[in-house]
């Protein structure tokens, strides 16, 4: 599936167990995210985790949509022999780091990091020299981790 011009400013192939791509700071960068990473897990044959990947991804996405401004980085690290974790990591020009709260019932955000703590292995922070990352690890089904 092809994606529109502009949705994607940069790819870079790692290798055959990491990829990593840019996004321009626009809404179309949350479904683009989407998009490559059910494609890059159906590559590697994780189409499995496809749909808790993909969800997570746009919620750290929309995330540094909201706060953030400049390009927004995404790179997933296909599970290492044995080891049989997925990390993905978005990240962002802002430099503060997120928190995890607890959103009241009639609040209209602040679920997203509860959503990525309650349905990843682990997750968290790291700065950059410009802003941040955010990181999560999904753990494969079927596959023992030791941690």
């Amino acid at each position: 599936m092809g994606l529109p011009a502009g949705e994607v400013m940069g790819v870079t192939d790692i290798g055959d167990d990491c990829v990593e791509w840019s996004f321009p700071a626009e809404p179309g960068a949350v479904r683009a995210a989407r998009s490559l990473v059910r494609g890059q897990l159906r590559r590697w044959g994780l189409e499995c985790m496809g749909d808790i990947a993909a969800l997570l991804v746009s919620e750290l996405v929309t995330n540094a949509l909201r706060h953030a401004t400049g390009p927004i980085g995404l790179r997933l690290v296909a599970p290492c022999a044995g080891d049989g974790v997925l990390r993905v990591e978005v990240s962002d020009s802002l430099p503060e780091m997120p928190r995890e709260r607890v959103a009241r019932p009639e609040d209209e955000g602040g679920r997203g990091l509860q959503l990525v703590a309650s349905s990843s292995r682990r997750w968290g922070t790291r700065p950059r020299e410009v802003g941040k990352t955010v990181w999560f690890e999904l753990t494969v089904p079927g596959r023992r981790t030791d941690a």
